[in-house]
């Protein structure tokens, strides 16, 4: 691990008043109230940031804790007002220090859309979550404030698609499961991955949050609103969409997934976010396909955090996902070879992997 990334690290649970960024917190934090507040932790996510909860007689408050080194606050500064500019419901930053990496927030509250999601109500409320991505749609830049530079989005072209699949070949196939290819099974990932980058770029474009799910909507009052945007770029329009219903921390009836499908589709093209002669095959084919890609490079992410960043718990989401992939794969003839070797090499290589881990634990 590099050593400025060995630095910045903290694990929620052995954080302690000697942790230096959190005393730095705690002063920026008592320099901005009137009374003095104790900020605690509520969590990391699947970055460097942590995140606080600051509780006020007359409020409560959201403290993030972002080294600058790694995952620089403005970005998140600049969309986070472009996503209220159109609508969204997102924390709002009321104070920030980009130098030190602190910003203080409204508080969303605790409720993750995951937490009370059931069959009965899930259809409900990712219609509700589809009808925000208009407005994500419509975001292709944001405005840095201190600047006011107007930066469009990064874009999601072959060389993001492509650096996101070598994660995948990196951290899973690499670092986790140390398997070697011969030439014959490197030119069939090859192939493999062609197919999908074409298919990515072959989509028309929108703003793209990038990590839509239920875990990044918060429900408050009834309402949904939106977290960890801060890496949204310009790409396909099927990607927030398949995000979402093809989730990797909890799996939904196909017959629900395809109807919230369709709802997709169609409010696409009446927005006219794909040509008016785009067929729903084709549709489908595109949503499958980025699913997968985003899938796949999942997976590799979930290895990553646990060799890379000391996070193992995501680790537990690789089966869920590498299911996914499998399946969706099995639908297109071109990726049956990419199926069957997944089936064949790498779930059995995962499954002993997971039991020499339970042995040494």
């Amino acid at each position: 691990m590099p050593a400025i990334i060995k630095q910045f690290f903290f694990k929620s649970h052995e954080m302690t008043l000697s942790d230096p960024r959190f005393l730095s917190l705690n002063q920026w934090l008592n320099a901005y109230f009137s009374d003095e507040v104790t900020p605690v932790l509520i969590s990391g996510d699947a970055s460097f940031r942590r995140y606080f909860r600051i509780t006020t007689p007359d409020a409560t408050f959201i403290a993030a804790d972002s080294p600058p080194q790694l995952v620089p606050i403005a970005p998140f500064i600049a969309l986070s007002n472009a996503y209220a500019a159109v609508g969204l419901t997102v924390p709002k930053v009321i104070h920030a220090d980009a130098a030190q990496g602190f910003m203080l927030m409204s508080d969303l509250g605790d409720t993750q859309l995951l937490s009370v999601l059931n069959v009965q109500n899930v259809a409900d409320y990712y219609r509700q979550a589809l009808d925000l991505l208009p407005q994500v749609a419509s975001v292709v830049a944001s405005q840095h404030l201190d600047s006011g530079l107007v930066q469009p989005l990064p874009l999601y072209d072959e060389a993001f698609v492509r650096r996101e699949l070598h994660i995948f070949t990196e951290w899973l196939l690499g670092t986790h499961l140390n398997l070697s290819l011969d030439e014959s099974e490197q030119q069939m990932l090859s192939h493999s991955f062609d197919l999908l980058v074409d298919y990515a770029l072959s989509q028309p474009s929108v703003g793209m949050h990038r990590d839509f799910h239920s875990r990044n909507l918060m429900l408050q009052a009834g309402e949904l609103c939106v977290i960890d945007f801060q890496d949204a770029v310009v790409g396909p329009v099927t990607y927030d969409a398949v995000s979402l219903l093809r989730d990797c921390y909890i799996r939904w009836p196909q017959p629900l997934v395809a109807d919230l499908m369709q709802y997709h589709y169609q409010q696409a093209l009446a927005l006219g976010f794909i040509p008016a002669l785009t067929t729903l095959e084709q549709y489908q084919t595109w949503f499958d396909l980025m699913g997968l890609q985003r899938h796949i490079k999942a997976v590799g992410i979930f290895a990553r955090l646990n060799y890379r960043d000391s996070k193992p718990a995501y680790m537990a989401d690789i089966p869920l996902t590498l299911t996914y992939i499998v399946d969706i794969a099995m639908q297109y003839p071109e990726l049956v070879p990419f199926a069957h070797w997944l089936t064949r090499r790498v779930l059995p290589a995962f499954t002993a992997s997971q039991s020499l881990s339970e042995v040494k634990q």
